[in-house]
C-alpha cells in the first residue's frame, strides 16, 4: 500500500509527493549465483513491496537529495553528485546518478524521497533491488521496464559496489502475477512461465550484508572471474563461466585448483539445473522440479559454500517431512529458504518449526508466497 510512504513524505517535507511507485522483493526458485556468471535464473516477484514517494527539493538546494525511510525516520541529506552516503540512501544516490546520465532528472537535481517497505532487509529477498527499482520508477515513470532494471542494476553495481548480477532488478521490474521469469543473464532473453504451486518462505532470522567489500558475494564473484581467466587457456572464446559446456566438467576439474574448481562446478551444474527446472515447471512436473531444488541447495552448501546452519536445518527438516523441494534463496549466508509443498500438505510447516526451535530456541517465521506483479506507479 502506498499510504505509509505518502504520509511519511507529507509529515517530513510538509507537502504532497509528485509521484509514487512501488516494486516487489523476489525469491529465486533456482539458478543461484548464475546471474553474474552469465547463466539462467528463475525468480518470482513476491507480494512484499517497497514504495517510493518523490518530489522536488527546496528552492536553492541544487543537487541535494533529502531521503527518509520508515525504518528509522531520520532524514539523510546528501549532495548526490559528489558524495555517496554510508547508508541505504546510497542506492538512491546511485539511481539519481544513472537517471541524470539519461537526462531523466530535473535540471537542478534537487530531490526529496520517502521510502516505506515491508521487504525484510538482509533476508535474501532483494530489498535493495526493490528500493532502487521503486525509486527509479517514481523518479522516471516513463522509462520502460527494461531501462528501469538497468538503472537500478548500475546504481547497485557501480555506485554502491555490490558485485551483483541483473536478476534482482529485472524481476522487480518485469515480474508478472502467477508467473516465474526464466531470465538468461547473458543474452537478456526473458520468458514468462506460469507458476501456481504452493510455496513457503522460511525466514531464518539471520541477516547478510552484500554491500560490504569483504562480503561473501564479492569474494565469490572474484573467484568466478579468476576461474574464467584460467579456463580461457582451454577455451579461448569463453566469456561467461556459465557458458562452459556441461559435458566438459571433467576437463574443467583438471584445469582448476580449489576453491575455483568447486565454484565453477557449481555454476556450470546450476546452469543446467535451472534450464531443466524451467522446462519441468512449464510442464507442471512439480515433483521432479522439487528434486532439482534439493540438488541446488546441496550444491550451494557443498561447492559454493554459501549456505548456513540455519538454512541447512530448514531444508533438512522439509525433506524429512516429505516436501517436494527446498533450498536457500537469495545468495545465502543467512536469510531465507523456500519450500515447495503439495496443496494438501499439513506436515511440513510444523516439522520445520519443531526442528528450528529445537536447534536455535526460537521460531522461524513461515509464510506462503505467490508470484506477484512487478514495479508500477501508485495513486497519490
Amino acid at each position: 500500500m502506498p499510504r505509509p510512504a505518502i504520509d511519511l513524505f507529507h509529515e517530513t517535507f510538509g507537502t504532497t509527493p509528485r509521484a509514487v511507485a512501488s516494486a516487489p522483493g523476489r525469491v529465486n526458485l533456482i539458478g543461484e549465483h548464475t546471474d553474474y556468471n552469465g547463466g539462467p535464473v528463475l525468480p518470482i516477484a513476491i507480494p512484499a513491496r517497497t514504495t517510493a514517494a518523490v518530489g522536488p527539493g527546496a528552492a536553492g538546494d541544487s543537487g541535494v537529495l533529502d531521503a527518509v525511510s520508515t525504518r528509522d525516520w531520520k532524514v539523510v541529506r546528501v549532495k548526490w553528485q559528489e558524495d555517496l552516503p554510508r547508508s541505504w540512501a546510497a542506492y538512491l544516490a546511485g539511481v539519481l546518478r544513472e537517471l541524470w546520465a539519461l537526462d531523466a532528472v530535473g535540471t537542478d537535481g534537487a530531490v526529496r524521497v520517502a521510502i516505506a517497505s515491508d521487504v525484510p532487509v538482509g533476508a535474501g529477498l532483494a530489498s535493495s533491488a526493490a528500493l532502487a527499482v521503486a525509486a527509479a520508477k517514481a523518479l522516471a515513470p516513463a522509462l520502460p521496464a527494461r531501462q528501469l532494471a538497468g538503472v537500478a542494476f548500475r546504481a547497485e553495481y557501480y555506485h554502491v559496489g555490490v558485485r551483483c548480477g541483473v536478476m534482482d532488478q529485472t524481476i522487480a521490474a518485469l515480474g508478472k502475477r502467477d508467473h516465474a521469469l526464466l531470465f538468461e543473464c547473458a543474452s537478456l532473453e526473458a520468458t514468462q512461465i506460469p507458476f501456481g504451486a504452493r510455496l513457503l518462505l522460511v525466514d531464518t532470522g539471520t541477516r547478510h550484508d552484500l554491500s560490504t567489500a569483504g562480503g561473501g558475494l564479492n569474494a565469490r564473484r572474484a573467484e568466478c572471474e579468476e576461474a574464467v581467466k584460467r579456463l580461457k587457456v582451454e577455451l579461448p572464446e569463453l566469456l561467461w563461466l556459465a557458458s562452459w559446456p556441461a559435458e566438459w566438467l571433467l576437463r574443467l576439474k583438471r584445469a582448476l585448483p580449489e576453491p575455483l574448481r568447486s565454484r565453477a562446478v557449481h555454476v556450470v551444474s546450476e546452469t543446467a539445473r535451472a534450464r531443466f527446472a524451467a522446462q519441468l515447471l512449464a510442464q507442471r512436473k512439480l515433483k521432479q522440479f522439487g528434486g532439482l531444488l534439493y540438488e541446488s541447495h546441496e550444491s550451494c552448501r557443498r561447492l559454493y559454500d554459501c549456505s548456513s546452519p540455519e538454512l541447512d536445518t530448514v531444508v533438512g527438516a522439509a525433506k524429512r517431512a516429505g516436501a517436494l523441494g527446498a533450498r536457500l534463496t537469495g545468495a545465502g549466508w543467512g536469510g531465507a529458504a523456500i519450500v515447495l509443498v503439495n496443496k494438501t500438505d499439513k506436515k511440513t510447516v510444523p516439522a520445520i518449526q519443531r526442528a528450528f526451535e529445537r536447534a536455535y530456541g526460537r521460531p522461524a517465521p513461515i509464510t506462503e508466497v505467490r508470484a506477484s506483479a512487478g514495479a508500477h506507479a501508485e495513486r497519490i
